[in-house]
């Protein structure tokens, strides 16, 4: 006989495990089902060589005092129980905006970019100022409606281009799977969380606070299963009645919450829905480089700047590149420049975030996919030189460690379609399927990022498994 639960969840991300958290917290019986053997979905951690690396973070966002206690961070902890003090998190120090001719500094005291728009574009200052107030009052449920281009909307407010493509930059990096767009409500919720808020990681990475949130679903009982994926979703009367394991083991739960992305969801439902192809892939795919030396950046005159997003060209393209990696934009991260004080990493890590094309890097024999991340592992560093302060030594020396990630790594260990990190450009924001009992959770519901994701899984589990 098969085991029935009151809710399954598929996908141990970090969407997954909070709303297992919320499930389990007010007793219903919760199983999170995950294909890998490591929890965290897109924001994970594995070793190589002996080293532990971070997978998708570069920095929390929506850091806030945690005397604040209306705002959504210190919110989300109180409805998941968990202690701040335990995530150990500490601030960025400054980040920039690096584009032609001009610089626009930013961090946890939104005064900084507010004095930086007035220099740089004195004309514009006071549009941003009135931007700035219209997004912090914008009303929350206005976030929930449909799509509305950012690209005509912000045009009230702003009116010089380079300033605009600024603004955009930082947001579009973090936080839209659309190609040169954001939904209003979308940049809204970035806006606040970047520049009004703020940016701060955990001491040890995102395995901290992977064992945080781990740790709180199994005190409350909560069931995982990992090394165990979804091969298929039973939809019988217009509910899903059956969920079918890789190992042929069947269960059942009133209501599923999918982790998984949305077309990847109907393709488990419907085989024949296949999710690369569905006009509901997404489009946009990333590359990332990482690099480790043997000393930390601030020797060789990196020192200032957390993360650095760059556009070297005329025009900001955010869009499916037609060149294996677009080198022209990207996010420069140097985990060392968080405000670690006495707590230094012992290394020096540089992260390249680019966009990168899927069909290429798919396409790829073994031997030229391995040839070619070598290459453009080499252009993408060369390619960040002229955004970065000279560098005050030959550093190259120092470079202990390397590592690469492309759209196809992606696809590989996600099983997202296309490898779009950030989903399809089509979100369900309030979760709902064809099927009455299947809901989306995570990415293509609609909140991007870490406390995005973990919101995510929050408000679907308070919807949909708690009042329903």
């Amino acid at each position: 006989m098969s085991q029935h639960y009151d809710v399954a969840i598929i996908g141990a991300g970090m969407s997954g495990l909070s709303a297992g958290i919320r499930a389990a917290h007010f007793g219903k019986r919760a199983i999170i089902l995950e294909q890998h053997n490591a929890p965290g979905g897109l924001n994970s951690f594995y070793a190589k060589e002996g080293r532990k690396y971070d997978v998708g973070l570069h920095a929390m966002t929506n850091y806030v005092p945690a005397s604040e206690r209306r705002a959504i961070f210190n919110k989300l902890l109180r409805q998941l129980r968990i202690d701040r003090a335990d995530l150990d998190l500490i601030e960025q120090k400054t980040s920039r905006i690096a584009f032609p001719d001009t610089n626009l500094r930013f961090g946890n005291d939104e005064s900084l970019l507010d004095s930086e728009v007035e220099r740089a574009f004195s004309g514009q200052i006071d549009g941003f100022r009135r931007l700035s107030e219209t997004i912090r009052n914008y009303p929350d449920a206005d976030l929930e409606q449909s799509f509305r281009s950012t690209r005509e909307w912000i045009k009230q407010f702003i009116t010089d281009p380079d300033l605009e493509e600024m603004i955009f930059c930082p947001l579009m990096y973090y936080g839209s799977a659309v190609e040169d767009d954001m939904d209003v409500g979308q940049f809204v919720i970035m806006f606040r969380s970047i520049f009004h808020e703020g940016l701060a990681r955990p001491v040890e990475g995102i395995r901290l606070l992977i064992r945080v949130v781990l740790d709180r679903y199994r005190k409350l009982g909560g069931i995982r299963k990992m090394k165990t994926g979804v091969k298929r979703l039973v939809a019988e009367n217009g509910r899903i009645s059956r969920i079918v394991l890789d190992s042929g083991e069947e269960i059942t739960a009133d209501v599923v919450l999918s982790c998984a992305g949305l077309p990847e969801t109907y393709e488990l439902v419907d085989p024949s829905l296949v999710s690369d192809e569905s006009n509901q892939a997404g489009k946009l795919s990333f590359s990332e480089t990482i690099a480790v030396y043997r000393e930390l950046p601030e020797t060789w005159g990196w020192g200032d700047d957390t993360i650095v997003f760059f556009n070297n060209a005329k025009r900001f393209a955010y869009r499916n590149p037609a060149e294996p990696i677009d080198l022209r934009s990207g996010v420069i991260c140097l985990p060392n420049n968080f405000e670690f004080a006495d707590r230094p990493l012992g290394e020096g890590l540089v992260r390249v975030t680019c966009l990168a094309n899927y069909e290429t890097w798919i396409g790829y024999s073994d031997t030229d996919y391995a040839e070619a991340k070598k290459q453009w592992f080499r252009r993408i560093q060369k390619s960040i030189l002229p955004m970065m302060p000279e560098a005050t030594r030959n550093y190259s020396d120092d470079l202990v460690a390397t590592d690469m990630f492309t759209p196809r790594t992606v696809k590989k260990f996600t099983r997202r379609a296309r490898g779009a990190i950030y989903g399809s450009s089509e979100k369900l924001k309030d979760g709902r399927t064809p099927w009455e009992n299947l809901f989306l959770c995570g990415t293509d519901q609609g909140y991007l990022g870490i406390v995005g994701s973990m919101l995510s899984g929050v408000v679907m589990a308070n919807e949909h498994v708690l009042k329903g």
